[in-house]
């Protein structure tokens, strides 16, 4: 690549990173920062594929509703507690191991090409089987795709890490969310227009084509130039993870955001509720595509603004997510328990979703733009292994306990996970800035 005659990726990347010289890549090598237009699209690419493939299989929408129309509606309330924590309590022993390798980006590959596989077999679970076996399927699935969406959790800060200069991440993270938003908005005004009941081959091939996604996406992936790391040298996985446990006793800073991000939960777990709600009072297959639209139309209004604002601040932002997801939580919960089914219409409750969803995306980019900005080296695996692992199985406590909570009442379920919103806006406060 010649400063004379620039390509066409360092060209358009110069445009959207604003970049005048090579000041800015203080934090990664002269040889990554000769590569970075071209890892960044790469980069982009893969997340973008990702990001719509995760849209149209969320668990908090589309497989919420498609155990529903499979007969398998009492299985629900594992989805998201399964998708996440399947993927985040593993993540010591693979942080241990990823560490280990020089050049990692082949472990995110892997875990895609597994989401996939994963993926198209829930398709096989709709189409051969039915009721409780097909649901049990899909749950099973789901299972072994967060293990690879594990494997790329990890990876991924790592190789964005040392391919892309500390000021650039977050827009990186911010335009893939936009890009793969708006996509989606596309393709469910295509897919419901018009449409009555989705059918079983409906679905089908809604996965099918989310399991393409991820194929794609992995091949992407492979080509980026990675520069070798450091590795930590001997120890088994599981040794190195034990040990690494110790950060949350010795490193305060690190400590206070684990408790912080323990705290946001909330933008998570409440989500499905406010489709259950919706439910309870229709349920027309516009719904769906209500509140599908909804999710992808916030994270392609949201996430690039997002994404600047980290660049500046992600403390900031997650300040400022965590406030909106607390008060959407507190006001939908006090309307279902104050007000009438005749007074709130159904599709208040997209429109909740939405605002929530923008919070959410907040809240989701500035905790990964703090924790890649604010460790270096084989810290930024080991931050993100641990936090990712003890946030896990807090997911699944909460989860559980907020799923026999609603048995009782959705709406007090989501004022009590808006006022963890609360208290985990307060705990941001009282965060460091990292930029």
């Amino acid at each position: 690549m010649s400063d004379k005659h620039p390509d066409a990726a360092s060209q358009l990347y110069s445009l959207i990173a604003n970049e005048e010289d090579a000041r800015v890549c203080t934090d990664i090598s002269d040889g990554a920062c000769h590569d970075v237009p071209r890892n960044f699209f790469l980069i982009l690419g893969s997340l973008v594929l990702t990001k719509l493939g995760d849209l149209l299989i969320s668990p908090k929408t589309v497989l919420a509703w498609l155990l529903g129309a499979i007969g398998a509606p009492g299985l629900v309330a594992w989805l998201v507690p399964i998708r996440e924590s399947g993927s985040l309590i593993p993540q010591m022993v693979i942080g241990a191991w990823v560490r280990q390798k020089p050049v990692r980006k082949w472990f995110w590959v892997g875990g895609s090409f597994g989401q996939a596989l994963s993926v198209a077999g829930m398709a096989a679970s709709v189409w051969f089987m039915t009721g409780t076996a097909a649901g049990a399927g899909v749950i099973g699935c789901l299972i072994l795709f967060s293990l690879g969406r594990g494997f790329c959790s990890v990876a991924m800060k790592d190789v964005q890490g040392k391919c892309v200069p500390k000021t650039r991440r977050g827009r990186l993270s911010g335009l893939a969310t936009t890009i793969g938003g708006s996509a989606t908005v596309a393709l469910t005004m295509l897919l419901f227009w018009n449409q009555g009941d989705p059918s079983t081959g409906f679905y089908v091939m809604l996965l099918l084509l989310a399991a393409s996604l991820w194929v794609i996406a992995g091949i992407l992936f492979a080509g980026i130039d990675e520069e070798p790391g450091a590795t930590s040298g001997g120890g088994s996985a599981l040794t190195e993870a034990i040990k690494s446990l110790s950060l949350l006793r010795d490193d305060a800073p690190f400590r206070h955001f684990v408790i912080t991000r323990a705290l946001l939960l909330c933008s998570a777990l409440a989500s499905p509720y406010f489709v259950l709600l919706a439910q309870q009072q229709g349920n027309s297959s516009w719904l769906l595509g209500g509140f599908l639209l909804a999710s992808s139309l916030a994270s392609s209004v949201s996430a690039t603004i997002w994404g600047w604002m980290a660049d500046r601040s992600s403390r900031q932002v997650i300040i400022r997510g965590a406030a909106i997801a607390s008060a959407v939580c507190v006001v939908v919960g006090g309307l279902n328990l104050l007000a009438s089914d005749a007074i709130v219409s159904p599709w208040f409750y997209p429109g909740a979703f939405f605002v929530l969803s923008i919070a959410h995306a907040g809240v989701r980019l500035g905790r990964k733009t703090y924790l890649v900005d604010m460790a270096g080296g084989n810290k930024r695996t080991d931050y993100t292994a641990v936090s990712n692992t003890v946030i896990g199985v807090l997911l699944l406590v909460t989860g559980g306990l907020s799923a026999l909570a609603s048995l009782i009442s959705p709406g007090a379920v989501i004022i009590m996970l808006g006022a963890m919103g609360v208290a985990g806006t307060i705990s941001g406060i009282r965060l460091k800035e990292v930029e």
